[in-house]
């Protein structure tokens, strides 16, 4: 809507009537919060009002709720939960008696910080300082998408102690993302007491306004001053953060201004005359019997989106070719772009600083739409992408190894958490990265990401099946993770001496290609295919019979494909990644769990890898070709 009904929309709204709406959710905070034992009622208790009044005026009700054009409410500090889902039950989001019966009840959806499988929730958080990253998220697939919406953002003022958040202040400037408002609740009150005290050089307005944004503030329980600062930012062509000044506890007497009550519930007594100061009948005796004949949500809904993505054509590098996956990426990265521009769903690409190393300059100089440049900012990236994809668009981040993995590991978990699609695209992994050294040499990629539910992790072993497993990527739904190295590649051909991964050949989450036959498997994939060949040839000289297998996702193999390549009773594993977490750990668990006879042998990275070529340093960690032969020799000997 536009400003002027904005404006009429906020002026027909009963503030008397939001008035009493609010003083039933406050008992209703409390009724729920000691009802079970535990949650933050201090806090829901001072943002409540803004809460109110944001959902009465945005765009946003049962009826239209999945509606893509809807308006987007993100609340960053997740423990206002009891507030959350009192305002959404108040507005017909969800059933009352549910929450205050089921609220952090084991086996219900009204867990202790909001959920995302609760109507009217869009974004599941708990981890603090994630929030506006999220709405930036959604204001970009707005945008890629032409859809014009707002995007209502709560935090609260502890959480601006958090470096992420600066991260995305400064992305929600560059791009002018005039429909993003901040609300904070500024009861100056964390778990451990005053904010001022626990970081003294905390100062929210300046920090803001030196970002670029325009700042509000105002009597955060006032609904003149509420709507008035609403109308204000709407009508801002830069991004606002309302500053609303509360009180925690508000509406209790012994409950203002204590910061014991943040994270503690009331006692039996102390609820009774909580309710009786607020003029409402304590109703924990009416909801204990419900919440004691609850039974368990079975069948949670699937929430991850369904796309309409346009893979286009694959690109084939012939068998005297040589380059490395990232540019393969990059160039398929590339046609994505271009073959959903019409039609299909938008593809969007997020970067930090990288463009050309991880080859999205090519996205970035000719469809300057679909790019967003987030600078040294991996936090912030990797939860927008994930956001941008629950939006609606097809969302690449694209990094190094160390930074898109290692330190955003939290903010990857959290795009698992909320059943997002972002298709996570690392170079530079395993010891494939140069001469960087220890910092940049991200050999636990494996390990790490299989720990987070739901994501798909892709290691290619040459151009054509990087191109082939991107393009499966982008159609696919849920997480997917691709990661790949930094140094140029022979294209992997089959023994008659073609491409092995072009022609007719279509990626396959899960599978096992026999790269080439033989009696002794090796286990491998990524930029260690190729020398697992030559470990091959070496060993063929010493007339020992191997075998060569790609296994390109090694967090899953697919049941029934193992037991074969096992029969020699002697496997080998060859991996620039810590075995323990890697390839390794796959196949010894399906070893140990189909009761398989075998002996497995891992070469794999036990230390941080040092500085130089990538030769050189599989040559020092004893994982170059000839050493591993050798190692394999004497190992097939001893049998």
């Amino acid at each position: 809507m536009n400003l002027n009904e904005f404006a009429e929309k906020l002026g027909a709204i009963d503030k008397a009537g939001l008035a009493e709406k609010a003083l039933k959710c406050r008992g209703d905070i409390l009724t729920m919060t000691t009802l079970s034992g535990s949650g933050h009622p201090g806090g829901s208790m001072s943002c409540i009002d803004l809460l109110l009044a944001v959902y009465a005026a945005a765009d946003i009700c049962p009826s239209n709720a999945g509606d893509p054009s809807r308006d987007r409410v993100i609340v960053s500090n997740g423990h206002i939960s009891p507030a959350v889902y009192s305002c959404l039950a108040t507005n017909g989001f969800i059933p009352r008696d549910d929450v205050l019966s089921q609220f952090r009840k084991a086996g219900s959806i009204y867990e202790g910080h909001i959920e995302r499988v609760v109507p009217g929730v869009e974004w599941t958080t708990g981890n603090l300082g994630q929030g506006l990253s999220a709405g930036c998220g959604m204001a970009v697939s707005g945008r890629v998408s032409g859809r014009d919406f707002d995007v209502y953002v709560f935090m609260g003022d502890g959480e601006q102690e958090k470096g992420q958040i600066a991260e995305a202040r400064r992305f929600a400037k560059k791009y002018g993302f005039g429909n993003i408002t901040v609300i904070i609740d500024y009861n100056r009150l964390q778990i451990s007491g005053d904010i001022h005290k626990v970081m003294p050089s905390l100062d929210m307005a300046a920090s803001f306004k030196a970002d670029g944004w325009t700042v509000l503030e105002i009597d955060g329980h006032n609904f003149t001053d509420i709507f008035g600062a609403l109308i204000k930012a709407k009508s801002s062509p830069e991004p606002v953060v309302i500053l609303a000044d509360t009180v925690m506890g508000k509406g209790v007497s012994f409950m203002e201004n204590r910061h014991n009550f943040h994270g503690s519930v009331l006692s039996a007594d102390q609820y009774a005359q909580a309710m009786a100061e607020l003029g409402l009948e304590p109703e924990t005796g009416r909801y204990k019997a419900m919440r004691d004949g609850f039974r368990p949500v079975k069948d949670a809904p699937d929430l991850t989106p369904v796309y309409n993505v346009l893979t286009g054509e694959p690109e084939t590098y012939g068998a005297d070719v040589k380059t490395d996956n990232r540019s393969a990426f990059g160039k398929a990265l590339e046609s994505l772009v271009a073959a959903n521009k019409d039609g299909g769903t938008p593809v969007v690409v997020f970067d930090c600083d990288l463009a050309s190393s991880v080859k999205t300059a090519g996205v970035e100089k000719n469809y300057p739409d679909n790019f967003y440049q987030c600078g040294i900012a991996e936090h912030h990236a990797a939860v927008c992408a994930g956001a941008a994809s629950v939006g609606g668009t097809v969302s690449f981040f694209a990094d190094f190894g160390m930074f898109g993995v290692d330190e955003v590991y939290n903010q990857q978990r959290l795009n698992g958490i909320n059943e997002a699609a972002v298709k996570l695209v690392t170079t530079h992994v395993g010891t494939d990265v140069g001469e960087d050294g220890k910092t940049h040499m991200c050999v636990d990629y494996i390990g790490l990401m299989r720990n987070i539910f739901g994501f798909k992790i892709i290691v290619p072993a040459d151009p054509n099946q990087t191109d082939r497993a991107i393009r499966y990527a982008a159609g696919e739904k849920g997480n997917v993770y691709v990661a790949m190295g930094r140094s140029k590649l022979p294209v992997i051909t089959g023994e008659d001496g073609t491409p092995l991964f072009a022609g007719d050949y279509v990626f396959r989450y899960g599978a096992a290609d026999i790269v080439r036959s033989g009696i002794y498997p090796i286990f491998t994939y990524g930029v260690m295919v190729h020398r697992a060949v030559k470990i091959r040839d070496i060993l063929a000289g010493k007339g020992i019979s191997a075998a060569v297998v790609n296994v390109s996702s090694p967090a899953y193999i697919e049941s029934g494909l193992c037991r074969d390549l096992l029969k020699s009773g002697l496997a080998f594993v060859y991996e620039d990644h810590i075995p323990s977490g890697g390839l390794f750990c796959t196949l010894a668990e399906i070893i140990a769990s189909a009761g398989i006879s075998c002996r497995l042998v891992p070469y794999g990275v036990n230390r941080f890898p040092l500085s130089g070529t990538p030769d050189e340093v599989l040559r020092l960690m004893g994982l170059d070709e000839e050493s591993v032969a050798a190692k394999i020799a004497g190992e097939v000997g001893r049998g």
